[in-house]
């Protein structure tokens, strides 16, 4: 299972940035997807889990309705888009999958490798 993040930059603070993450590999169904976050000196933190089970997504706090997600489930892929984005919000962005072989197994969580977001004030 591969998880391939990309969509990161520079970025002035007020702007936007639209983060991809796409799965891929031989693997039964996905049951999130989710983007986390890590700044330096800082312990990684979530930023958004979207069940692709219950069709439910919980943002962190933290977002106060600045970021969205959007899905696309033929292609494996979720996306999450910036706005207003500010100081603060400069980290590494690592989306994160759990998926099942079989519907009865266990759950398998897999990591990207993450993408540098980078604000400028």
């Amino acid at each position: 299972v591969q998880v391939v993040e990309s969509g990161g930059g520079l970025v002035q603070a007020g702007g936007s940035l639209r983060l991809s993450c796409a799965v891929s590999g031989p693997f039964g169904r996905i049951l999130t997807i989710d983007w986390y976050r890590q700044a330096p000196e800082k312990e990684r933190e979530f930023v958004v889990i979207d069940n692709w089970n219950d069709d439910i997504t919980n943002y962190a706090a933290f977002v106060k309705g600045r970021f969205t997600i959007a899905r696309d489930t033929a292609k494996k892929m979720l996306y999450l888009q910036m706005n207003n984005l500010q100081s603060d919000d400069t980290a590494v962005y690592f989306c994160k999958t759990v998926i099942k072989y079989h519907d009865y197994g266990k759950d398998y969580s897999y990591w990207g490798q993450g993408t540098q977001v980078t604000v400028s004030s």
